[in-house]
């Protein structure tokens, strides 16, 4: 037993991961409430025995956490209006583009806020850099972390992202009156 393995079983967690382990693949992972999401997130994968990338909001890259967020995966993403930068989307297509393996937990919400409004930019960067989206769900209610069924982009993302939003409608937020899959 490693040591994610041991944290998450004294924790109550139990872990289910059935899809192959891809050498490029975006971790869809919903619901995203809590920061606890990002760190059970985290050792589910590592209990496993893989690892994952992540992206997150600039502001939490200041100095110690950046270092430690950098050395385990983090993607700073910038959310200020106005700047000059090269599309996000763009951006995590060429890391995939110029990686031999890479997996990159993205929680299309976007917030730890109740939003509808879920961002369609993972099913982008799957589509242009040709990887599988894999649905991780941490499950609150059942203290479960599965991932356990795959999607394929369309090309038609409202479609693609109705079904994504119902796959999810069946599992439980830390708080769940911060989850919406309206």
């Amino acid at each position: 037993m490693n040591l994610c393995q041991l944290l998450l079983k004294i924790a109550g967690w139990t872990v289910d991961v059935t899809v192959p382990d891809y050498p490029k693949c975006i971790i869809c992972v919903a619901p995203h409430t809590s920061n606890w999401d990002f760190i059970l997130g985290k050792l589910a994968y590592g209990a496993v025995g893989r690892k994952a990338g992540f992206l997150m909001k600039s502001s939490w890259f200041f100095f110690p956490l950046g270092c430690i967020f950098r050395a385990i995966g983090g993607i700073p993403v910038s959310r200020g209006k106005g700047e000059k930068r090269q599309s996000l989307v763009d951006s995590i297509v060429t890391k995939f583009n110029n990686s031999t393996r890479m997996a990159l937990a993205i929680t299309p919400e976007g917030t730890r806020s109740r939003t509808s409004q879920w961002h369609s930019g993972f099913l982008n960067i799957a589509k242009l850099a040709d990887v599988p989206i894999v649905l991780g769900a941490i499950d609150y209610k059942t203290k479960t972390i599965s991932i356990t069924s795959e999607f394929t982009p369309t090309g038609d993302t409202d479609a693609d992202m109705r079904y994504i939003k119902r796959y999810y409608s069946s599992f439980t937020g830390k708080y769940p009156e911060k989850f919406s899959t309206d």
